[in-house]
């Protein structure tokens, strides 16, 4: 058999028996392939991107949690860093509580790159805007704890005084060696965990709370994505969380205490925020954009089953009887 022609006897140089031409693509043919193929990358490459960016901001979320854990573990102490001097437009007004914790206590249990006072906050590469969890743009990141949540300096819509002493510092920022940006909020007057089973304010709890960006000013900019928040509760025995919310309530809870059940049909891998969470989300509404309201926490492990709740209109913690009425925001798990 000639191997020069295939089964039907013709040869590779034949030409096409109806247009005397060889076979091949034309001109229209191949302009509506690439056409195809640019809708499809146009369709799948942001899906892909994004799903991309997602893995990588959760395994830096991940990672930088470790760091602070293990960093807030080996802090000596967490209150009594810095001078405050709660003097409101006096030229004496002295402030440098945040900024001496990060260079005094911080910076010796962490790497620490560069480190920034509240005027020069994007000279650390905290972004100049941001957007929050509920998709609304902020101008820039709060200068000190009364900007970051006003209940910590101001009387709640009940008209109770928050009983917080030096409590409006001024805030600070830092990088870390991997290129994180971090702006530090802190209570040097910060109080420990005295279990108590009535309603306490928690803005006494709050040592220091730090606000990321996980890849400094460059986009997106956006909560829940590449920016989140690390809270650190109690003087002593500190407890370190970072909760990543979801970006809405639950809507159908009701008086139902089965938190837990609910968070899973929102999203099966979020579940209802411990305590400590629910406050580090308080700590954190302007970044959150959750204005008021009572919310749930996970259930008391006491003999009258208690659910523990936050309030955001006082920062009141409240032990609630089970089937109060409140409101529900799921977490994952960072």
């Amino acid at each position: 058999m000639d191997r020069s022609r295939n089964e039907f006897g013709m040869t590779v140089a034949e030409r096409h028996p109806y247009t005397g031409l060889r076979s091949a693509f034309t001109m229209a043919e191949i302009l509506l392939s690439l056409t195809i193929i640019g809708v499809v990358a146009a369709i799948t490459l942001p899906s892909l991107t994004g799903n991309i960016n997602e893995r990588t901001w959760n395994t830096q979320r991940k990672a930088l949690y470790a760091r602070f854990s293990q960093a807030m573990a080996l802090m000596p102490a967490l209150n009594g860093y810095g001078t405050f001097v709660a003097a409101t437009g006096s030229a004496s007004a002295v402030d440098n509580c945040a900024e001496t914790f990060v260079t005094s206590g911080l910076s010796k249990v962490l790497k620490i790159n560069n480190i920034c006072d509240s005027e020069h906050l994007a000279d650390c590469g905290i972004p100049t805007k941001f957007t929050n969890l509920a998709g609304s743009q902020i101008g820039s990141f709060p200068k000190n704890i009364g900007e970051m949540n006003s209940l910590f300096t101001s009387r709640g819509i009940d008209g109770t005084i928050n009983p917080q002493k030096d409590i409006d510092t001024k805030a600070a920022a830092f990088e870390t060696q991997n290129g994180e940006s971090i702006a530090v909020y802190y209570n040097p007057s910060c109080e420990s965990d005295m279990q108590e089973v009535n309603n306490v304010f928690v803005q006494t709890k709050m040592c220091a709370n730090f606000v990321y960006d996980l890849n400094g000013n460059k986009g997106p900019n956006t909560v829940g994505k590449d920016i989140g928040f690390i809270s650190v509760l109690y003087s002593s025995d500190p407890i370190v969380v970072s909760p990543l919310p979801l970006t809405s309530d639950v809507s159908n809870i009701g008086t139902s205490t089965n938190t837990s059940t609910l968070c899973k049909t929102q999203d099966a891998e979020s579940r209802a925020p411990n305590r400590d969470e629910l406050s580090a989300m308080f700590f954190n509404k302007k970044f959150l954009g959750i204005e008021r309201g009572l919310y749930w926490s996970t259930a008391v492990k006491s003999s009258s089953n208690n659910m523990w709740h936050q309030s955001f209109d006082t920062g009141r913690r409240y032990v609630g009887a089970p089937g109060s009425a409140a409101f529900l925001r799921c977490v994952k798990r960072n």
